[in-house]
């Protein structure tokens, strides 16, 4: 089916609009477990259970009937999850910035490992991209005042290559927000469970809930509908660049709204990891529709 028209102005305001809310997402957990008193394992409930509702109804309206339950796989929402897991107990002691760029550092690494064992062979420009990415994340996680704790870090990597396998099974999905939903869907009983598991330390607020529901319905649930709408809009590099912004972003909304230092120490690394990544990005296709989300 072809797709309708877009100016470039709006695909400009589209792309942007997903980015913010890509980069939100990192902001709202953060501030949740910070300021709200909600625990990693409710937020992490809520988040997917409202971005599940809010995507079934997206794909309702779209098809007008509910196509969101039927598409996805066990195995793809278990990623899912896995990541949204990992998201949320690991910044309990990560601020924003340096999450956001673990997380992506470690999508992509995953990403680009897994065309490396398929037998994809990287140029001297990507393979120099490769060496640059890694250094800045080793020296990033190097002991020191101000590198991040370990066992955040740990977590968070765990996050992104949950979504690194996720975005991999998502590549050549006929209806990738269908395929979404879906695997959303599939994803509540297993936060249901976590939820469960860890009942004994559950605390919750209404800020934290209202937090969570924002994170689930509009960064994700409505990020993601605007994104599989402009992505195919876009050129494989294009999409994959514009991702660089995320963590940008979160760093500078880290600290415009929660008060976060930006270090010289993150701030070299984030240049080095980014700047790495987008040398292997940039003359490596891509599927579009897969990411950091």
């Amino acid at each position: 089916m072809p797709h309708k028209p877009f100016s470039p102005a709006a695909i400009a305001l589209l792309t942007a609009l997903t980015m913010t809310a890509f980069a939100a997402n990192s902001l709202l957990c953060r501030a949740a477990l910070m300021q709200s008193g909600i625990d990693p394992a409710t937020f992490t409930a809520v988040r997917l259970v409202s971005g599940a509702l809010t995507l079934w109804l997206i794909v309702r309206a779209r098809d007008g009937a509910t196509r969101g339950g039927a598409a996805g796989s066990w195995s793809s929402a278990l990623a899912l999850f896995g990541y949204a897991a990992g998201f949320s107990f690991a910044y309990v002691q990560l601020p924003a910035a340096a999450g956001a760029l673990i997380l992506f550092g470690a999508v992509q690494a995953t990403m680009i490992g897994f065309g490396l064992w398929k037998g994809e062979r990287l140029r001297p420009s990507q393979t120099a991209g490769v060496a640059l990415a890694l250094g800045g994340l080793i020296a990033l996680l190097l002991p020191g005042l101000t590198a991040p704790p370990l066992e955040g870090a740990i977590l968070m990597a765990g996050a992104g290559v949950a979504w690194g396998v996720y975005s991999l099974r998502g590549k050549g999905a006929g209806d990738p927000l269908a395929a979404t939903a879906g695997n959303f869907l599939r994803s509540v009983p297993l936060a249901i469970a976590l939820g469960a598991a860890f009942v004994s330390r559950q605390s919750w607020s209404g800020a934290g809930v209202g937090y969570a529901i924002a994170s689930g319905a509009l960064a994700s649930g409505v990020g993601y509908a605007i994104w599989y709408t402009v992505a195919p809009r876009l050129s494989a590099i294009g999409a994959a660049t514009v991702q660089l912004s995320v963590p940008v972003l979160a760093a500078a909304g880290g600290a415009l709204f929660l008060g976060e230092t930006l270090t010289g120490r993150l701030a070299l690394c984030g240049l080095a990891i980014l700047g790495g990544i987008g040398l292997v990005t940039g003359v490596k296709k891509r599927d579009p529709a897969n990411g950091v989300k």
